[in-house]
């Protein structure tokens, strides 16, 4: 499954002209993308890296919890389907550490149904994302960041 979906060239360039403001913001926010799809948590990083934040990237739960403790994010995108340890489970592991307990986090999973949505808040995540995700839905994840 792709993380993204794709924009025409004009859209694009509109997402560029919103997000240009905040550049010196998003050089002091650090980013998390954790999914198991390494094309797809690459995209992710890739788009995120383009509007100037900072990304790390990792596909399982215990690589995410070492590179959360060095790197500090300042917000997760998990997926929720991960290998070794859930999304949820990772989740709860990120707010265990003492710097992350105010960390914003974002599920991206196929399944998007009230049940799911619901399952998501109560683990703790301020929002889910259904893949494919588009940029905007991104954009507006990211820009609910206000510890930097």
């Amino acid at each position: 499954l792709a993380v993204l979906t794709r924009r025409t060239a004009a859209e694009e360039v509109d997402a560029q002209r919103r997000v240009a403001p905040v550049a010196a913001k998003a050089a002091a926010i650090r980013v998390l993308v954790v999914d198991d799809n390494q094309d797809g948590a690459r995209m992710l990083a890739d788009a995120l890296d383009t509007r100037g934040y900072q990304t790390r990237v990792a596909h399982d739960g215990p690589e995410a919890l070492a590179i959360a403790a060095r790197f500090d994010p300042s917000i997760a995108f998990l997926d929720i389907g991960l290998p070794v340890m859930d999304g949820y489970e990772l989740a709860a592991r990120l707010r265990e550490l003492p710097a992350l307990r105010d960390i914003r986090l974002i599920a991206i999973t196929g399944y998007g149904q009230p049940a799911d949505r619901r399952k998501a808040r109560a683990s703790g995540f301020h929002d889910l994302l259904v893949k494919p995700v588009d940029f905007d839905a991104i954009d507006r994840a990211v820009a609910t960041v206000d510890r930097v």
